[in-house]
């Protein structure tokens, strides 16, 4: 019995070594690393943003002539009260000038701040960087020479050799 479990080891050993004999793939090329290949591009990408920001109202008077008129009355009512005679004419006249002065000042000064506040749409062009997978860089060894192919796909760890030369395909 013994005789025919051995005869049965060695026959069924024969048969796998024949049928791998019969299926031997031939020479293949190894593969040592495998990289993803990627391609890289800058896209435009507009962003826009709500800001609030604060302009000056519209200026009616852009020479500030109701301020000086009115500036010139009240100097001249206040420099008539100076003064004697002719010197009372020269009172009025320089307090009107100065008055008109200061009005048409004082009125620039509140139209500077006559200010409102609205809201505006800024917007501002970013570049992005996008990318994408378009192979794999696959190095392999075959025949004591290292090569490094791009493939479409993920090729394993072996690449088939046929008539001599790696099929990268």
């Amino acid at each position: 019995m013994a005789l025919a479990v051995v005869g049965t080891v060695a026959v069924a050993g024969v048969g796998y070594g024949g049928y791998q004999a019969l299926n031997d793939e031939g020479p293949y090329a190894e593969v040592v690393k495998v990289e993803p290949a990627t391609k890289t591009w800058q896209e435009p990408n507009q962003r826009c943003e709500q800001v609030t920001v604060q302009r000056q109202k519209p200026v009616k008077d852009k020479h500030q002539i109701a301020g000086s008129a009115i500036g010139a009355v009240v100097g001249g009512v206040i420099g008539h009260q100076f003064g004697g005679g002719s010197g009372k004419d020269v009172a009025t006249a320089a307090g009107a000038v100065a008055g008109g002065y200061a009005g048409n000042k004082a009125q620039e000064r509140i139209q500077e701040g006559n200010t409102y506040t609205t809201t505006e749409e800024r917007c501002q062009t970013i570049m992005e960087t996008r990318s994408e997978q378009v192979g794999y860089n696959v190095t392999y060894r075959f025949d004591g020479q290292t090569q490094t192919v791009r493939m479409e796909n993920e090729p394993g760890d072996r690449l088939p050799v046929e008539n001599g030369r790696v099929v990268t395909d």
